[in-house]
């Protein structure tokens, strides 16, 4: 009865060990796979969305702040109004 247990447990541990692995490397070759089809998805919508012809910018330079009086040096601003002839 004894004897009958443990090779009862032993094979079914066995089972149980060989179950993992082959679940393991099939799960690690099914999330291989899903990255592989995200990562082509994300070409073709980055080669799709963008035409030929478009221009890219990478950078756009911030809007220069309008010069108040306090940033004008060497001597005192005056209004003037140009008058054409």
């Amino acid at each position: 009865m004894v004897k009958f247990l443990v090779i009862v447990l032993g094979v079914g541990w066995l089972l149980i060990q060989l179950l993992r692995y082959f679940l393991r490397s099939k799960l690690a070759k099914f999330a291989q796979h899903v990255n592989e089809v995200a990562k082509e998805e994300e070409r073709a919508q980055r080669h799709a969305s963008r035409p030929k012809d478009e221009v890219v910018v990478d950078y756009v330079p911030k809007k220069p702040h309008e010069k108040s009086s306090k940033d004008i040096q060497g001597g005192e601003y005056v209004d003037y109004e140009e008058v054409k002839d």
